[in-house]
């Protein structure tokens, strides 16, 4: 259990800086990327969510099968000298399991929250209105876009978007609002729209997007990454939905009419007002000439290559394992600590453990008190007595080196 926790910890650590590259890597790639199709940019952007989920797995793997990342860590602070490098791992280390406990709670809340929303989606589509004009209207439509499974519609009086849930039995849930209001060739331009989602299988990425978002929701990258991912799926769906009713301007004229209308915005669904509603208007109407940036998708593809290699050979170099010899005490140097007459006139007693430094040339050059016997004058007894010791200094790779320690006292009356 403690191995589990000291990887998922430094894992989430570490995930910090990782999630930094992939986010500023994929935003370098799609601003070089601009003028390229939504859906090559949608592309490189699910492939950069994908990275956010296989890095901290394989760092958690691998934290599993080899020594916690943190003890390592400890030791390379104890070699380099520096109390304040290992003071601070070892506080964070100390925390860990608060950590883990905190990222669990909150990722529990949040599944919750999407269980909810898909609880939500199946009564709807158990309880949904049946219209039979428009259900054969969809049905014909994605007979159109060579889609095999049955697609159901459902009018819902509660949404004032359309969405599309499901994969093995799509559907297609429908507002009541619309459905009166919205004239019927703007109405079949927001069908084909649905039913394009259900053609790219896009229910299941986003299910697997909303995974990453649950599991790693405390990096802002991730949540970037997301809303780029909805908003050129939704551009891809468009033009798709623009191509099977030949009109895109009937398109962006029912999206325009979505633009006046306020909702919860469902994520466990595929809403047909997702993304940025006037990029996607302006997609529609004036679409751009679409140009290849090759040379720029090979740029970024090498400085991605150069990271990971760099990251590869500093995880190698790590495994190689070095010569490093502890600290050594001359207990011929040593002197029994005295005493402090008050404390030893009331009979006080206790174990006091110390972390104290080892200096290049043996003498201990600093000590702090880690746990204390209850009594401050024990406490400062045992730290005299441990600055007039003298130890074999610590190497590493032949050469001598400062390094924290820790030693026990124990105050007994005999």
């Amino acid at each position: 259990m403690t191995n589990l926790i000291h990887g998922a910890g430094w894992t989430l650590i570490h995930f910090l800086w990782q999630g930094a590259v992939i986010g500023v890597l994929a935003a370098a790639l799609l601003a070089m990327m601009r003028d390229a199709r939504p859906g090559t940019r949608y592309a490189v952007a699910c492939a950069a969510m994908l990275a956010c989920l296989l890095w901290p797995a394989y760092e958690f793997t691998s934290a599993l099968q080899t020594t916690p990342r943190s003890l390592q860590a400890l030791a390379l602070a104890g070699a380099g000298g520096g109390f304040a490098h290992s003071d601070l791992l070892t506080g964070i280390d100390a925390r860990l399991p608060l950590l883990v406990s905190a990222w669990l709670a909150c990722v529990g809340a949040l599944a919750l929250r999407s269980a909810c929303g898909l609880a939500w989606i199946a009564r709807a589509r158990r309880h949904g209105g049946r219209n039979a004009h428009w259900q054969q209207r969809l049905s014909q439509l994605a007979a159109r876009l060579g889609i095999r499974r049955a697609v159901s519609l459902r009018i819902v009086e509660t949404l004032a978007s359309p969405i599309t849930a499901g994969w093995w039995r799509p559907v297609v849930l429908m507002p009541a609002a619309l459905v009166a209001r919205m004239p019927p060739e703007l109405l079949e331009a927001l069908l084909a729209h649905e039913l394009a989602h259900v053609r790219r299988h896009d229910f299941l990425l986003n299910l697997l997007q909303n995974v990453v978002e649950t599991l790693l929701f405390y990096h802002p990258a991730v949540w970037w990454l997301s809303r780029r991912i909805r908003q050129e799926r939704e551009l891809v769906a468009d033009s798709i939905a623009a191509g099977l009713t030949g009109e895109p301007r009937k398109l962006a004229l029912a999206l325009s009419e979505l633009e006046k209308m306020q909702f919860a915005t469902q994520r466990l669904a595929l809403a047909a007002d997702g993304g940025d509603l006037t990029q996607r208007i302006r997609h529609l109407v004036l679409p751009q000439q679409q140009r290849g940036h090759v040379k720029a998708v090979l740029a970024c593809l090498g400085l991605a290559a150069a990271c990971l290699a760099g990251y590869a050979n500093a995880r190698v170099d790590a495994k190689v394992p070095v010569a490093r010899t502890p600290a050594i005490v001359d207990f011929s140097t040593c002197s029994k600590p005295e005493w402090p007459k008050q404390d030893l006139k009331a009979e006080h007693t206790g174990t006091v453990t110390l972390s104290f430094r080892v200096s290049e040339s043996g003498a201990v050059t600093g000590s702090r008190v880690v746990q204390s016997s209850g009594h401050p004058g024990l406490d400062t007894a045992a730290r005299r007595g441990i600055e007039k010791c003298s130890f074999k200094p610590a190497t590493v790779r032949g050469k001598a080196v400062s390094t924290w320690q820790q030693m026990k006292y124990v105050w007994t009356l005999e």
